[in-house]
C-alpha cells in the first residue's frame, strides 16, 4: 500500500456572522399567516428575523470563491502518494425542499507536484454545503474544483448523509442515507487506487 496521509476533521468551520436585512423576514412574517399562524404572539414575535439570520448563515458559501479560498494554502512539494481528509461533517439544504440534509465527507487526492493545507479541503466542502445544494452536485463541485485549483494526479470525493425530506415527510424512512461518490483522474481509471481510498474511508467504521 502506498505511504499516505489521513486526517479526520469534524470541527466546524467559522464563517462571518451572518446579519438580517429585513427583506426576508417579511416575507416569513407573510408566510407565517398564511399558515395560520399569528406572526405578533410571543413566540414568534422575533422568529422572522431569527430565520433570515441563520438562513444567511446556512447560505453564506455564495458568498466565498473557491480561489480565494485555496489561495496562499497550495505549495509545491515533492509527495505524490494519497492525502485522504475523512469524516467532514456535513450541514446543507435541499433546494428542492429547503430541508436540511446532512452527513460526513471524505476527500482524497494524490498531488502532482502541489499540496493544500489540510483545512482547506474542510473549508472548501463547508463552502459549497452552505449553499442551496443537491448532494450529488456537492459531491461533484467538490471534487471539480480541486482538480481544477491543484491538477492533481486524481480525487475521490464520498459523502455520505441524511436528507430530512426524506425521514421528516415523503416516505419517511427514518433510518435511510444516501451516498454519493464522485472520481476523476487516477482514482476513476485505478481501481487499486479507488479501493484504497474506500478502504481508509471504510477503516475504523463498525
Amino acid at each position: 500500500m502506498r505511504n499516505k496521509t489521513t486526517m479526520s476533521e469534524t470541527t466546524d468551520i467559522a464563517v462571518p456572522e451572518a446579519t438580517a436585512s429585513g427583506g426576508i423576514a417579511e416575507l416569513i412574517r407573510q408566510m407565517l399567516v398564511q399558515l395560520g399562524e399569528d406572526p405578533n404572539r410571543e413566540g414568534l414575535k422575533r422568529t422572522p428575523e431569527r430565520f433570515e439570520k441563520a438562513l444567511r448563515f446556512l447560505t453564506s458559501g455564495y458568498a466565498q470563491e473557491p480561489e480565494k479560498l485555496l489561495n496562499g494554502a497550495m505549495f509545491s512539494v515533492c509527495y505524490d502518494e494519497m492525502v485522504v481528509v475523512k469524516d467532514i461533517e456535513v450541514y446543507s439544504l435541499c433546494e428542492h425542499h429547503l430541508l436540511p440534509f446532512f452527513g460526513k465527507c471524505h476527500v482524497a487526492y494524490i498531488p502532482n507536484k502541489k499540496v493544500v493545507g489540510l483545512s482547506k479541503i474542510a473549508r472548501l466542502v463547508n463552502m459549497y454545503a452552505r449553499r442551496l445544494q443537491i448532494q450529488e452536485r456537492l459531491t461533484s463541485q467538490i471534487a471539480q474544483t480541486i482538480e481544477d485549483q491543484l491538477s492533481p494526479q486524481g480525487v475521490g470525493v464520498i459523502i455520505e448523509a441524511r436528507h430530512l425530506c426524506m425521514v421528516m415527510r415523503g416516505v419517511e424512512k427514518q433510518h435511510s442515507a444516501a451516498v454519493t461518490s464522485a472520481m476523476l483522474g487516477v482514482f476513476r481509471e485505478n481501481k487499486q487506487t479507488r479501493d484504497e481510498f474506500l478502504s481508509l474511508v471504510r477503516d475504523g467504521k463498525s
